[in-house]
């Protein structure tokens, strides 16, 4: 097996390979005749769509209001499915789901690093 040392370091390469190219890419979308005033028409459609989004959203009223509060509840009943399967897990317990179509689920472990200040 590799040293994690060894690999973060090739992931740091490889991220500023990637940072080198995309650099490039934007300089020659640049360069390209129509690129700027396709992004312009772009942002004005963005616009059109946001404003239509937002007399839809009003019209709505209520029932917007009450999804706004179920994304909010549903982000925090998320999280509180995250610690208490990371406490069972501490405690040596095995971790299993099940949906109403009795479908099976296993918990997906992801380990990321961030830097220390």
């Amino acid at each position: 097996m590799r040293d994690i040392q060894e690999v973060y370091n090739e992931l740091l390469e490889t991220k500023k390979g990637q940072k080198d190219i995309k650099r490039e890419y934007r300089d020659a979308l640049l360069s390209a005749n129509e690129y700027e005033e396709t992004v312009d028409k772009l942002k004005e459609l963005r616009e059109k769509k946001k404003q239509i989004e937002t007399i839809t959203q009003g019209r709505l009223g209520a029932r917007w209001d009450e999804l706004e509060r179920l994304k909010a509840k549903a982000d925090e009943l998320a999280t509180m499915l995250t610690d208490i399967a990371m406490t069972e897990l501490m405690a040596g317990k095995t971790i299993a789901l099940k949906d109403e179509y009795d479908n099976s689920y296993e918990p997906v472990y992801k380990i990321t690093f961030k830097k220390i200040q």
